[in-house]
């Protein structure tokens, strides 16, 4: 018999097809890719099909014994290799009993006060300055800043609306005052940069799959343009298009780290920290914590309790024997 022209996919891009199917992000393809492959090279390149249950505890407890890997980084490998037995295999996994899972310290998260707050964003230059605002300004996390889109900026309601966050929750917090001018000159640069890119023959932006089916002419409206957009066209990988994605994260960071020290500052402070920051601050001020809980975008208010260490002040609001 003639052999078939049509070959049959190979099981990494069955994955990649399976997760573009359900709408998961470009960054959630790479990542589950790397685990996978990372879990077949650790069984000498066996198919995942002629492995199960012991073999997938063999790799997690490798990851936690021999590599010594963060809670957060098991728990994505294991979803990573969990995505590609129930999803593209169609195999279901016994409860995984064997495992030895890495525990996740308690700690408490580093804040800043607000004069370290503003000593830092100083350091920064009015771009860095401008995100690294929203960050604690309206608890932003890092990602969330970069993807912001310029529809979601209200300045009447003095407002932001997170879209898609975390656990793909939308969610709305304040928009400063203090930085609305300097927002507002920020998307009239967009909005002049958009225009040559339309005149150029591009200025299409990313939307997820649902969203460009629903709105097919939204891709090149101003409203969904990224508010810090990247200063070069890129190719999205998976449509081929060209078009301007938003700024790399790692620019803001290397500011961040570099700003913290610029400011004298001896903390272990991040972007993330300016979150931290935001919402210590407002807990300090008197709001309530499930309205903090709200804008942070918790699931739980237990998650958003660790940041009540600081509000009595000094270590649980007691006062050392030293100073009475």
């Amino acid at each position: 018999m003639p052999k078939s022209p049509h070959r049959s996919p190979k099981l990494l891009d069955r994955v990649r097809e399976r997760i573009r199917l359900k709408h998961y992000s470009i960054r959630t393809e790479k990542t589950y890719i790397a685990w996978i492959r990372r879990f077949i090279l650790f069984h000498d390149k066996r198919h995942p099909k002629d492995m199960g249950k012991p073999e997938v505890e063999a790799f997690l407890t490798h990851l936690a014994v021999d590599r010594h890997v963060a809670a957060s980084t098991q728990n994505q490998a294991l979803n990573a290799v969990l995505f590609l037995y129930t999803e593209v295999l169609g195999i279901e996994l016994p409860w995984m009993d064997d495992v030895v899972r890495v525990k996740r310290p308690a700690r408490v998260p580093e804040v800043l006060s607000t004069a370290e707050v503003a000593r830092l964003l100083a350091q920064l230059d009015d771009n860095y300055r401008l995100m690294a605002s929203l960050l604690y300004g309206s608890g932003l996390r890092l990602m969330e800043a970069m993807r912001l889109r310029v529809k979601d900026v209200d300045f009447e309601y003095r407002q932001i609306v997170v879209r898609d966050a975390k656990g793909a929750k939308d969610r709305v917090t304040p928009l400063p005052v203090s930085i609305s001018e300097a927002l507002k000159a920020q998307i009239d640069r967009v909005a002049e940069q958009h225009r040559a890119d339309l005149s150029a023959g591009y200025g299409a932006v990313y939307l997820p799959i649902a969203l460009a089916t629903k709105y097919p002419n939204a891709q090149t409206e101003l409203a969904w343009q990224y508010v810090f957009p990247s200063s070069r066209l890129s190719v999205d990988p998976r449509s081929g298009r060209t078009g301007r994605h938003h700024l790399s994260e790692k620019g803001l960071q290397h500011a961040v780290k570099g700003a913290v020290k610029r400011a004298g500052i001896h903390k272990k402070a991040s972007c993330h920290t300016l979150r931290h920051s935001f919402a210590t601050h407002l807990l300090e001020r008197g709001n309530d914590i499930r309205t903090v809980q709200e804008l942070l975008g918790h699931k739980s208010v237990q998650t958003t309790m660790i940041y009540t260490h600081v509000l009595k002040h000094g270590g649980r609001g007691v006062v050392s024997p030293l100073d009475s």
